[in-house]
């Protein structure tokens, strides 16, 4: 369906242009114009009194038999021979999720699947971490990572296979993946998930995500095709115990590769030299917000992060005003993490920046304002100014180095 002007119903009353969320309506000889940017999501026809504005077209979807649809099937990222944190915490996930189907009298089995090339030991530690089946393509052309063909294996796999539900971590390389598997599968795909779950009625696959800047929690369903496919954030799911007496079963696939396959060749890799922030992994975290108010302040953050041997972490306000880059920012529109020891520096606390931060095992915030919701969320507060507390934590810090040696968290 599309969403079409009755040019002749039309008021120019400009409702529908303040209720776009996306900018698409435009006045023109007092009469609403559609641009390319509508997405057809009907808040313009919500929002005319004069029914003047109406989706037009066929309601009728695709349906697809979605009987022989089976199991949960969880992508492995994989590299020197070891399962990325993000792929055993959905295998967790997807226990979780069998769990809850097996109370709907369903038993799903949990299947990873793993793609590359000398794998080492890859496979066992995959079972030890929740799976039942590991389905493995360990070909030479899988050596390094390409999207036309890991595309075209996952497609294989899944055609043949029929899972009822395919999961991909957020990553850089679950994002290059998800998007043209499901295309080519043609099913649903809901991006950045921040929890998982069964709908207990209807047994299908409920996805939420932020939405509108993290401002709502949306929850997407695929009713009517399958397999049922989202990308979950980083540190959002608890990877499961590692268990070695666990047991599970192995099979090796593989398929037929054609030059035609290979549109793209690697012919080297070059280490980048920018430092990325590695906040989902890190142990320490000392983050900033809105109150450090530049580029310097953070310099500063960073040196009290270098004696912790910690990563530096930043609110959305700070990396919206462009004093750190967004990799280090943490939030539901940014990354979820899991430290040991989380510290806040001028950061406010709203709800969507409390959201990726909320598993920190210690918080210690750094605020003028009592008031302020980090301070609720604190184990320990200081009251006072930032500019003036960072820099004596830090010395107080090296300091103590220098007479007792690394500081340990425990």
């Amino acid at each position: 369906m599309s969403v079409v002007v009755h040019k002749e119903k039309c008021k120019g009353c400009k409702l529908c242009a303040a209720a776009c969320p996306y900018g698409a309506i435009s006045m023109q000889e007092k009469k609403a114009v559609l641009n390319a940017g509508c997405t057809n999501c009907g808040a313009c026809i919500d929002s005319c009194e004069f029914d003047a504005i109406t989706f037009e077209g066929s309601e009728e979807r695709i349906r697809m038999d979605v009987a022989p649809f089976e199991g949960i099937y969880v992508f492995i990222e994989q590299g020197n021979q070891t399962a990325s944190k993000v792929s055993l915490e959905l295998l967790g996930k997807a226990r979780g999720l069998a769990k809850e189907f097996s109370r709907l009298g369903k038993n799903q089995l949990v299947t990873a699947i793993l793609i590359g090339h000398e794998l080492g030991g890859i496979a066992d530690e995959l079972i030890y971490y929740g799976a039942d089946h590991v389905i493995i393509m360990k070909d030479e052309p899988f050596r390094l990572y390409q999207t036309d063909i890991y595309t075209k294996a996952i497609v294989h796999i899944a055609r043949e296979k029929k899972p009822e539900i395919l999961l991909f971590g957020a990553t850089p390389q679950g994002r290059d993946l998800a998007p043209r598997v499901a295309n080519r599968l043609r099913t649903g795909l809901t991006a950045d998930c921040t929890a998982l779950e069964i709908c207990t009625k209807e047994g299908i696959l409920l996805q939420t995500r932020p939405a509108f800047g993290g401002n709502i929690m949306a929850t997407i369903v695929c009713p009517d095709n399958r397999p049922q496919m989202a990308t979950v954030r980083p540190g959002v799911m608890k990877k499961g115990l590692r268990d070695p007496e666990r047991t599970g079963t192995k099979e090796v696939m593989s398929m037929v590769l054609e030059e035609k396959d290979f549109i793209t060749r690697i012919l080297d890799i070059v280490a980048s030299t920018r430092k990325h922030a590695k906040l989902e992994d890190a142990g320490i975290i000392v983050a900033g917000g809105h109150g450090v108010n530049s580029r310097e302040g953070f310099e500063m953050l960073e040196a009290l992060a270098k004696e912790l041997g910690a990563e530096v972490g930043a609110s959305r306000a700070a990396v919206d005003a462009g004093w750190i880059g967004q990799d280090h920012q943490i939030g539901q529109t940014g990354k979820t993490v899991q430290p040991d020891l989380y510290i806040a520096c001028g950061i406010s606390g709203s709800i969507q920046h409390l959201a990726g931060m909320s598993q920190a095992k210690y918080v210690i915030s750094i605020n003028t304002d009592r008031k302020s919701p980090i301070v609720s969320a604190s184990d320990v507060t200081f009251i006072g100014d930032l500019f003036q507390v960072v820099p004596m934590l830090t010395d107080k810090i090296r300091e103590y180095k220098e007479k007792n040696g690394l500081i340990t968290i425990s």
